[in-house]
């Protein structure tokens, strides 16, 4: 008899467990399933907002016509942003903590910007560069010590090809914090010259000379309009200056040449060059 009620006693407490095991089982299930349907929700719809702001971004590279290797870049950059946003609040959702995950990603990100602090100026750099063209391929320009036609833009150097033949890797980051010259921005350029004659000489002769040259070159343009000067009377010469505009393109063939014109038709006219001299007074 005694046996007979201690087992009920224990059927009695195993179904109570049971079913305290399963209304715990039904609801951790529904709180789970609020969850998911919650993050489902999250997924669903911050997928439709990450469509919508990308469609936006594409429109407003497009219209800002940037190199279509940037468009492609920006794109990527901020899908990636957009998706990590999204990542983490599905994440904390479904109840993960999210704090000791971000701290581990902030602190890895700060240990590799620190180790590759170079390549990521360089890399920024090349963005501002690509955005803002301060200078495009073909461009003749000068920055520091170096200077030279622009033969490639890449991501993290520039490439330059010297007047002589040479290639030189320039770092973006040095580019775009340093002044640059760009000699092939402009469509026109002024080439200055000096050119010195003998005391003695008359000026508005060598003005004249200078005229009729600057009229059979058909690369000075006469507006603007050539200016000659008598710059400097030097120790040894009458220093005339002289500026002449042109197109960018024939900018070195008129300084070069230029000088070679005048050099033979100032021996044709008459119109000496100077030497150094030194007059000694005796007493």
């Amino acid at each position: 008899m005694l046996f007979t009620t201690l087992q009920v006693v224990l059927d009695t407490t195993q179904k109570i467990d049971v079913e305290k095991m399963i209304e715990r089982l039904l609801n951790w299930g529904i709180e789970v399933g609020k969850d998911i349907i919650g993050a489902i929700i999250i997924y669903v719809v911050g997928r439709f907002i990450i469509r919508q702001i990308s469609r936006l971004v594409s429109k407003l590279l497009e219209k800002r016509k940037l190199e279509i290797s940037v468009q492609t870049f920006l794109k990527s950059l901020v899908s990636l942003l957009l998706n990590l946003i999204l990542a983490f609040a599905i994440i904390g959702r479904l109840g993960v903590e999210t704090t000791s995950f971000a701290a581990l990603l902030a602190s890895a990100g700060v240990a590799i910007g620190m180790a590759l602090s170079g390549n990521l100026s360089n890399f920024a750099g090349g963005l501002i560069i690509l955005v803002f063209k301060p200078f495009k391929v073909g461009d003749y320009i000068e920055s520091g010590s170096v200077s030279g036609t622009v033969k490639e833009i890449q991501i993290f150097h520039t490439i330059l090809t010297t007047p002589d033949n040479r290639v030189v890797f320039v770092p973006n980051g040095s580019l775009s914090s340093n002044a640059v010259t760009n000699y092939s921005k402009e469509e026109l350029r002024r080439v200055d010259f000096s050119f010195g004659v003998e005391y003695g000489t008359d000026f508005n002769k060598v003005r004249q000379v200078l005229g009729e040259i600057f009229a059979a070159d058909a690369r000075i343009l006469q507006s603007p309009e050539p200016f000659v000067a008598l710059g400097e009377l030097a120790d040894s010469s009458v220093n005339i200056t002289v500026r002449v505009w042109v197109k960018a393109a024939d900018y070195w063939d008129v300084k070069f040449g230029m000088n070679r014109t005048v050099y033979a038709t100032f021996n044709e006219r008459g119109i000496g060059f100077p030497f150094p001299q030194l007059t000694i007074h005796q007493g």
